[in-house]
C-alpha cells in the first residue's frame, strides 16, 4: 500500500530525513518513535502529500505521489479520501463555524449529497461522543474535545489510512484510554494506523510495529512493538524513553 524508496527531505539546507526505505501494508498499525526533531512529523507530512521528497520516491497503491500528481483534481480527491491526517495541533485543522460544519466539510468537498453528509456527520459525532457539541463553535470547546472533533472530521471520509501526529498530547487519561480503544477498533475493522507518539503507557494493544527515527534523521529500526518497547537499553541509548 505505502512504500518509500531512498527518500530524503531537506528544509532549506538542513536534511530532516535521510535515505528512508520502508513498506507499510494494508491493515498495519505502526508507531513512529524517536527523539524530538528526528523527522517523525516530516515523515507523516510526506505520507499525506503536504510536502514531497527532495529525492527518492513515495508510492501509494503503486502510484508515485508527487506535487504534479496531486495537482490533478480527480486524483487528489481520491488520494485524500483514502488518506486521513489528524494534526498534532487541532487548532491548525479546525476552521468552520460549528462542529457539525467541521465534520461535514470533507464529505461536501467530495461532492456527496446532503443526506449522505448528514448520515456521516451523525455517525462520526456519535462515534467520538461529541454529538452534544455539534452546534458549538470549535474554538469555544476544550482541547480534548477539539481533538475528538478533528478525528471525527477525518473519519467522515472513511479513509483507508489514518495518520495521527501525537494524538494523545494534551488529553487527560480518560480521554487517552477512549482514543486508544477507538484506534484499536478501527484497526481491527481494517484501517491502517500510522501514528507518532511518546505516550507509550496509553497505546497498549494498538501497535504491531514500530519505526524508530534517530536524532540524525535516519530510520534505524523497524521491528515489532513488543521487541522494541521492551528493549530499555536501546530506548535509552537513542534518548527515546
Amino acid at each position: 500500500m505505502i512504500e518509500f524508496k531512498e527518500v530524503f527531505f531537506k528544509y532549506k539546507d538542513e536534511e530532516v530525513l535521510k535515505n528512508i526505505n520502508v513498506k507499510i501494508e494494508p491493515g498495519d498499525s505502526v508507531a513512529l518513535i524517536g527523539a524530538n526533531g528526528s523527522g517523525k512529523s516530516t515523515f507523516l507530512k510526506l505520507l499525506n502529500g503536504i510536502i514531497f521528497p527532495t529525492s527518492g520516491s513515495y508510492y501509494f497503491d503503486n502510484v508515485k505521489i508527487s506535487q504534479h500528481k496531486l495537482e490533478q483534481s480527480s486524483f487528489s480527491k481520491k488520494f485524500h479520501k483514502k488518506m486521513g491526517f489528524v494534526f498534532q495541533n487541532s487548532d491548525a485543522q479546525l476552521f468552520c463555524s460549528s462542529v457539525y460544519e467541521e465534520v461535514a466539510f470533507g464529505p461536501r468537498q467530495m461532492g456527496m449529497d446532503e443526506a449522505e453528509v448528514k448520515k456521516r456527520v451523525e455517525d462520526c459525532l456519535n462515534l467520538l461522543n461529541v454529538k452534544d457539541l455539534q452546534n458549538k463553535e470549535p474554538y469555544n470547546i476544550s482541547g480534548g474535545e477539539k481533538k475528538r472533533v478533528a478525528i471525527a472530521a477525518v473519519l467522515a471520509l472513511n479513509p483507508e489510512v489514518l495518520i495521527l501526529d501525537e494524538p494523545m498530547s494534551g488529553i487527560d487519561p480518560k480521554g487517552k484510554k477512549f482514543l486508544n480503544n477507538l484506534f484499536i477498533d478501527l484497526n481491527k475493522a481494517g484501517k491502517t494506523i500510522i501514528c507518532s507518539t511518546h505516550d507509550f503507557e496509553y497505546v497498549k494493544g494498538l501497535f504491531k510495529r514500530v519505526l524508530v527515527f534517530s536524532e540524525d534523521h535516519l530510520l534505524i529500526k523497524d521491528d515489532s512493538y513488543e521487541r522494541i518497547i521492551e528493549d530499555n537499553n536501546f530506548l535509552t541509548k537513542y534518548n527515546i524513553k
